[in-house]
């Protein structure tokens, strides 16, 4: 079975707070939807998706070289002049004349055109091959802009938190100076940190703009705000759990190695086709054909000519010399042969190094998951305990500072790791040529169904009783 990853009750209770910035029963617009707008707006897939057509149509070409032709010509024409015979007077004259004529040529043997065919085959496998790495592209870049903006709102909450919980410290710190238990250090100390938080929230809520505009350049205006990750969601190990078998799969199955493939079938028909040149060729041909003319500026008699013929035959073609361009062609197509045979190593290697890092990416982010879950929850603690201190006089105005930005921190780097390791899987399946729709429907179940917008769970100032509570039992 798959690795699970489940957060312990205190992190979910942390995590919660990274929603967006936006009343909680506000609807989102989720990944599925995102992706399904990127396939209608992301220029760069509308682009593949037009390379795709061209592509299949190398196969009607290539068939046509097989097939009958037929063509039908046809003319009409008025000669006017003036004639003299015999020494009589120039008289004006008009002859008119029209002529078709039908004729059909069918290859009977052209090794060079059928070898076309098969290569037209290779040629269609090949645009598909890129098509679907184009769509693999796709899901990455929108899931990437997707999480890539979840990262920068959940910067704006925690940044606008933290400015919350220094503001309250210094009211505090200012409190106990008025009375005489802390320094104006204390003082200065939170308001140095409060000021910091003001340009840490300025550059978080820049930062998500541009990341804002970064998904809209692929999908166009959102909607809505996107939804963000559940708090107690569960993150899935990569199955099988051995990265050679990831790595096989890679090197037979990427989009980008089947391209390279296919592109190597092709360059192995181009050296048959160009070989094929030094062949005889064979056409059956036939014809049929009507002239007429009212007469003739050279005959004083206006006698009309009408003529109708057929023909039928065979027509043979035995290449002897042609310069040195075949054995040239031949030359060259053997040389691309291996230049592709090289170059579809070069992409099987290159697969399989991408899936190596994408399941080390995904088995280190778990573990990077379960650390920062913990730190959470540490860091949780740290907060309370510091708090506490400082009513008491065993901790100082920075120990709090301190510990609330570590939670803070903690806060961020957990909500990263996930979405980090939700995007590594998926590199992982891309890397494998496995990553389709589904797999955005997958990571979708991850998300809420509402945009939501809670306080970072920042432990609150203890009340007094209990902070009297706590001063007696420490003593």
């Amino acid at each position: 079975m798959a690795r699970m990853h489940v957060l312990s009750s205190a992190a979910v209770a942390a995590l919660a707070a990274l929603g967006a910035l936006v009343p909680s029963q506000a609807s989102a617009i989720d990944l599925l939807s995102v992706y399904r707008m990127a396939q209608g707006g992301d220029p760069t897939f509308e682009a593949s998706r037009y390379a795709l057509e061209a592509g299949r149509e190398k196969l009607p070409q290539a068939r046509a070289g097989v097939l009958p032709s037929i063509n039908l010509n046809g003319n009409g024409n008025r000669q006017d002049g003036q004639s003299s015979f015999a020494g009589s007077p120039f008289t004006d004259r008009s002859v008119n004349s029209w002529a078709w004529n039908l004729q059909l040529s069918q290859p009977v043997v052209r090794v060079a055109n059928w070898i076309g065919v098969a290569q037209a085959g290779a040629q269609v496998e090949q645009a598909e091959a890129q098509f679907a790495q184009a769509e693999s592209d796709l899901i990455l870049r929108t899931s990437q802009a997707y999480f890539d903006l979840l990262t920068a709102r959940d910067s704006v909450t925690v940044a606008r938190a933290q400015l919350r919980a220094v503001e309250q410290q210094r009211v505090l710190a200012q409190r106990r100076y008025d009375v005489g238990e802390a320094t104006i250090t204390d003082v200065y100390e939170s308001q140095s940190r409060h000021d910091l938080g003001r340009s840490q929230l300025v550059q978080a809520l820049n930062d998500q703009e541009a990341k804002q505009a970064e998904l809209e350049r692929l999908v166009g205006p959102l909607p809505e705000p996107v939804a963000g990750l559940k708090a107690d969601v569960t993150l899935p190990g990569p199955e099988p759990k051995d990265i050679n078998a990831w790595m096989g799969h890679a090197r037979e199955n990427n989009p980008v190695v089947r391209t390279q493939l296919a592109a190597v079938e092709v360059a192995e028909k181009e050296v048959s086709r160009n070989r094929a040149a030094h062949l005889p060729t064979l056409d059956f041909t036939a014809g049929y054909g009507n002239n007429y003319t009212s007469g003739s500026m050279t005959s004083p008699a206006d006698i009309e000519n009408r003529v109708k013929s057929g023909t039928i035959g065979l027509q043979l073609t035995i290449p002897i010399y042609q310069g040195g361009a075949v054995n040239s062609r031949v030359t060259e197509a053997i040389a691309n042969r291996y230049k592709s045979r090289a170059e579809l190593e070069a992409a099987r290697r290159q697969a399989a190094t991408q899936a190596r890092q994408a399941y080390g990416g995904v088995t280190s982010g778990l573990s990077q998951v379960e650390a920062l879950t913990s730190a959470v929850t540490s860091s949780l603690d740290s907060v309370n305990a510091n708090k506490i201190g400082y009513r008491i006089g065993t901790r100082v105005n920075i120990d709090v500072l301190n510990a609330e930005q570590q939670l803070f921190a903690a806060q961020r780097d957990l909500a990263k790791a996930r979405y980090d390791t939700i995007l590594q899987g998926m590199r992982l399946k891309a890397a494998a040529g496995t990553l389709t729709e589904a797999d955005v429907q997958g990571v979708n179940a991850l998300l809420t169904n509402n945009a939501q917008q809670e306080t970072p769970a920042v432990p609150a100032m203890p009340a007094a009783a209990s902070m009297k509570q706590s001063r007696t039992s420490i003593q």
